[in-house]
């Protein structure tokens, strides 16, 4: 397989099929990451982080999780209640360590989203990136953090906007996480997506107007990586392949000629 032909070939024209190539996007990643060594190792050592911030998360939840509902709504008597206590607990604590594992995970690796994204486009074929340099590190740290967090800030705002529909008897809590889930996935697309567009001086309005106009690819990839997320082992490699495969598709849409050359960059300079 030549390195041109791991980007995907993305359609002129919006179809419902795209949601399927989204979330082939993160098989791509995965066979991307095995052939290439500097992929592999460098998604190793994410892994190993990945992995010890999610049992960190399901420990606090297990720990503390009961606790915080109980401090809002104490536990019924009754069987009924118990039982609509216990699925309110249950469901929220299910968003919750995905919300989690978005947040803590990506901020303790900030530093090695940019260079996984390099290492990426190299292998499809791109140019080699910047010469390590000390001042180019600490730059690209604090951006990386910076960005980080305000995309964090996004999420938990959308999440919040939400959280009355547990006021809804009944179905609320369902109801929340369905739509909570739903703009989680969206929120994935665009924070992956947004990771090579920020790096190539995209302003946030083109992921955005991506998010809009490929709506099904978008979301395939978001539900790709939530749903890779609840696979055992699997998940710890999520950061890394969610990068890649975002990495991935910024390529294809490139390739498609769906985004202009990145601000100050030559047409020339397209991905080839």
């Amino acid at each position: 397989m030549s390195p041109h032909s791991t980007l995907p070939t993305v359609s002129p024209q919006p179809r419902l099929s795209d949601f399927f190539q989204g979330m082939g996007l993160l098989g791509r990643a995965f066979a991307l990451i095995l052939r290439d060594r500097r992929l592999f190792l460098l998604s190793a050592l994410c892994a190993a982080v990945t992995a010890a911030a999610l049992v960190g998360l399901v420990w606090l939840l297990w720990r503390y999780a009961p606790g915080a509902l109980e401090s809002v709504w104490a536990r019924p008597e009754s069987w009924y209640g118990q039982a609509a206590w216990t699925t309110v607990l249950v469901l929220s604590g299910l968003v919750l360590w995905v919300v989690g594992a978005n947040v803590l995970p990506p901020l303790l690796l900030a530093p090695l989203q940019d260079p996984l994204s390099e290492l990426t486009e190299e292998a499809c074929g791109g140019g080699p990136g910047a010469a390590f340099t000390v001042a180019g590190f600490v730059r690209g740290l604090v951006t990386g953090i910076v960005h980080t967090l305000a995309r964090l800030f996004f999420l938990l705002a959308g999440l919040a906007v939400l959280l009355p529909l547990h006021l809804i008897p009944g179905v609320g809590s369902v109801l929340w996480t369905v739509l909570a889930s739903l703009y989680t996935m969206t929120w994935m697309a665009g924070e992956y997506l947004a990771a090579p567009m920020t790096r190539h001086l995209y302003p946030f309005a083109e992921v955005r107007r991506m998010l809009r106009e490929r709506r099904a690819l978008c979301l395939g990839l978001g539900a790709g990586i939530y749903v890779l997320l609840w696979i055992p082992i699997l998940n710890a490699f999520f950061l890394p392949v969610a990068i890649v495969a975002g990495t991935l598709l910024y390529g294809g849409l490139r390739e498609a000629r769906l985004l202009a050359p990145p601000p100050g960059e030559s047409t020339t300079a397209a991905l080839k």
